[in-house]
């Protein structure tokens, strides 16, 4: 019997980048519903981006703190006419293992991953491997639109978290919590009639900050290390055995 069966998992994360956690969920029996908080989207204004991207040789690190981030600067790249082997005249820093792979894809060496995929671990590990006095470090960054909240959002509502209708919630950023806290309201969020997944550390003190009880927090903070953690706490004498 597939382990997550007759489980009800919400996937808050952008729709652009929720796919690989949905297909994993539903390979394990779960119901999952899909209510991003957020949309991804370049900043209006990238001359910036192009200016820094056409003088890359005066970054010593360029730095990538996810995924979105890589597919918005190739995508400008490829617009405005530049090949991602720019990479080779600065040293890149990934975030995680799966930036990293997003970079790899596209022919980019990565230099640096930190051993905890988060902003505090990639500082810490730039400050040992280099000596970043008076260094330039390029920090691309996608924007995302805090105007509106999706459908998903609104879709999902207080109702069906405060039924009971949902047996978890997943959460992969801090901006991510912030966006479900204020689609559905303090009371609904923080009313313990749901559980809560986070992806690390961060995400689940973000949660927690609002009253949120987390049950779910992987040992590695990625997608696999989130989804091998809601097997491990809904398998193997039921709820109440995950990582904490």
């Amino acid at each position: 019997m597939p382990p997550l069966r007759g489980r009800r998992i919400v996937v808050t994360r952008a729709r652009e980048q929720a796919g690989e956690l949905v297909r994993a969920l539903e390979e394990l029996g779960a119901e999952v519903v899909l209510a991003p908080t957020i949309r991804i989207e370049p900043l209006a204004d990238l001359e910036p981006l192009r200016r820094a991207l056409s003088r890359l040789a005066d970054y010593r690190w360029t730095v990538f703190t996810s995924q979105n981030t890589v597919h918005v600067v190739l995508e400008c790249l490829s617009a405005w006419g530049l090949s991602a082997h720019r990479f080779a005249q600065t040293r890149v820093a990934a975030i995680g293992p799966a930036t990293a792979d997003a970079l790899g894809a596209a022919g980019v060496r990565v230099e640096l991953v930190p051993a905890g995929y988060i902003a505090e671990s990639l500082v810490d590990a730039l400050a040992t491997r280099d000596s970043l006095g008076g260094a330039r470090v390029l920090l691309p960054r996608a924007a995302t639109a805090r105007d509106a909240l999706p459908e998903g959002l609104r879709a999902l509502g207080a109702q069906a978290l405060l039924a009971g209708r949902v047996d978890i919630v997943t959460f992969t950023a801090s901006s991510i919590v912030d966006h479900f806290v204020t689609g559905v309201g303090a009371d609904a969020a923080s009313s313990g009639r749901f559980g809560v997944a986070a992806i690390g550390p961060v995400t689940a003190e973000t949660a927690r900050g609002y009253g949120m009880t987390v049950q779910v927090e992987p040992a590695q903070y990625t997608t696999a290390g989130l989804v091998e953690a809601l097997v491990r706490y809904y398998g193997e004498g039921g709820k109440g055995k995950g990582e904490t």
